[in-house]
């Protein structure tokens, strides 16, 4: 059995972002960890939360998931918050990392090896405007070939400063234009099935 927090991160926008896709996927989310024994935990991070309580989560957790829209081709602001919070605090206490890996004796030692979080998965699960096509291709004008992982480092490079194995991320691409939610739910389904 498996201790999993999903962490919500989506914003409210009146007109373009109510919450429901990304409300139905952590459904989707905590029906399958359920449904094979694992024990979840949520947050929701515009409805608030304890920042203590918050570290005590991650500790507890084996496997964190972030389920979030994407705005302006990264997390909500309130997501930054939460981790400059959370993450800072979770540092100050030694709960988190030791340090960056480097020592003033050792400063060639490679950074970010300082984590002590070693042993946990993270999985970062994104909802899009964006197609599938854009992304993975070279010819594509936005993207020039980057994968959303590779979009998305910034987000991933905090776990995995933190000693955290990184899972490859799972997207609902073109949400808007072209939805395709039973299929992404199905995906969703098949991926949380490979990761537990």
């Amino acid at each position: 059995m498996n201790n999993v927090l999903i962490i919500n991160a989506h914003q409210f926008y009146e007109g373009i972002s109510s919450g429901r896709l990304n409300k139905a996927l952590i459904d989707v989310m905590q029906e399958e960890m359920e449904k094979a024994g694992h024990a979840v935990q949520h947050t929701s991070i515009e409805q608030g939360y304890d920042i203590n309580e918050e570290i005590q989560k991650h500790l507890w957790a084996d496997i964190i998931i972030l389920q979030s829209p994407v705005f302006w081709f990264g997390t909500p602001w309130i997501y930054k918050k939460y981790v400059d919070e959370v993450f800072t605090a979770a540092m100050m206490s030694g709960n988190f990392i030791t340090g960056d890996g480097r020592t003033r004796e050792n400063p060639d030692k490679q950074y970010g090896t300082g984590g002590t979080m070693q042993g946990k998965k993270y999985m970062l699960s994104l909802t899009w405007n964006a197609p599938q096509a854009a992304f993975g291709d070279e010819n594509q004008h936005l993207f020039s070939g980057k994968t959303v992982d590779d979009v998305f480092v910034q987000n991933t490079a905090n776990y995995k400063f933190c000693g955290m194995q990184i899972l490859p991320s799972f997207s609902c691409y073109d949400v808007v234009k072209n939805p395709q939610i039973d299929a992404d739910i199905e995906r969703l389904r098949k991926r949380l099935s490979e990761i537990i």
